[in-house]
């Protein structure tokens, strides 16, 4: 059923509400980490609606891409902090 045709007794429900909120701070939150390694804006901008739009999906295509870019070796602080 699409989002826009769930019925008003779900979508006021204070337990969606909580749900929504909860997922798109989590959201939010893995952003700012992103944000923090990407140095271009653009990245930046693209991976937030990437994020929001597709949520889960986005963030995994993001952790796929940062571990395939380390290099052989490299340890939690590689893939956590910025390149320099």
């Amino acid at each position: 059923m699409p989002f826009w045709k769930v019925p008003q007794a779900v979508v006021g429900h204070p337990w969606f509400i909580a749900t929504l909120v909860d997922t798109y701070l989590a959201f939010f939150t893995f952003w700012v980490w992103v944000a923090y390694k990407e140095t271009s804006n653009l990245a930046r901008l693209l991976w937030l609606v990437l994020i929001f739009a597709l949520g889960n999906i986005a963030i995994a295509g993001y952790m796929l891409l940062q571990l395939v870019r380390l290099p052989p070796g490299a340890g939690p602080a590689e893939l956590l902090l910025r390149r320099k």
